[in-house]
């Protein structure tokens, strides 16, 4: 969803300098959405690595997203959720459609801003991470990161969409589910605490705290 807005943003293209900007704005727009979940998200992750539960939900969050991944169009066919998605985000495309008929910069950011509220299996998969991370400032970070790490690929998307052949997007929309299912992966094996150092440390239960880098 992300790349055919990207591709149609109202960037005035007289010169490199004006679209580089147009971009800079518009990804910043996303960015301050995606600090904003990290935030949210952050608050719950630390709510339940409180009561020591970080490892339980590293796990089931891992599990859920492989779960997804994997029976992704079983779920589509019970739960109708072309529908949902329709009904609940209809508002926002709507105000998306009101933007990109201004020529505004301050339209760009907020282009920027509602995009980071369409649903987004990749930000799924991030709000997932930021949960995991137990902890609101780095929830924040890591969808900081999350959504920094996706400037590039916007940005070449937006400069160089035209040169790319339909069977080059078809196989990075491919990539998506395997990147999806790595991270889940990682998730469970961190929730299961093996005593990989960074990767999988072992829980501190006395502290609650993940004992990743503990020197004796």
């Amino acid at each position: 969803m992300c790349g055919p807005l990207a591709l149609s943003l109202p960037i005035n293209a007289e010169s490199n300098l004006q679209k580089f900007f147009g971009v800079l704005i518009y990804n910043l727009g996303r960015v301050f959405t995606y600090s904003a979940f990290g935030a949210f998200f952050g608050i719950i992750g630390q709510s339940f690595s409180l009561f020591g539960w970080q490892q339980k939900l590293s796990i089931i969050l891992g599990v859920l997203i492989i779960f997804v991944v994997l029976f992704s169009k079983k779920i589509n066919q019970i739960s109708n959720t072309q529908f949902f998605i329709n009904s609940v985000f209809g508002k926002i495309r709507h105000q998306l459609s009101l933007l990109f008929q201004s020529k505004k910069l301050s339209s760009l950011f907020f282009i920027g801003v509602l995009n980071g509220l369409l649903p987004c299996g990749l930000v799924y998969m991030a709000a997932a991470g930021s949960i995991a991370t137990g902890n609101i400032f780095s929830g924040i970070l890591f969808m900081i990161f999350f959504g920094l790490g996706t400037v590039p690929a916007m940005w070449s998307v937006i400069f160089l969409g035209s040169w790319l052949s339909v069977k080059f997007r078809q196989q990075i929309r491919k990539s998506f589910p395997i990147v999806m299912l790595l991270i889940g992966s990682l998730l469970l094996v961190r929730g299961l605490g093996i005593g990989i150092p960074y990767l999988s440390p072992k829980m501190n239960v006395q502290h609650h705290t993940l004992d990743c880098c503990h020197r004796h």
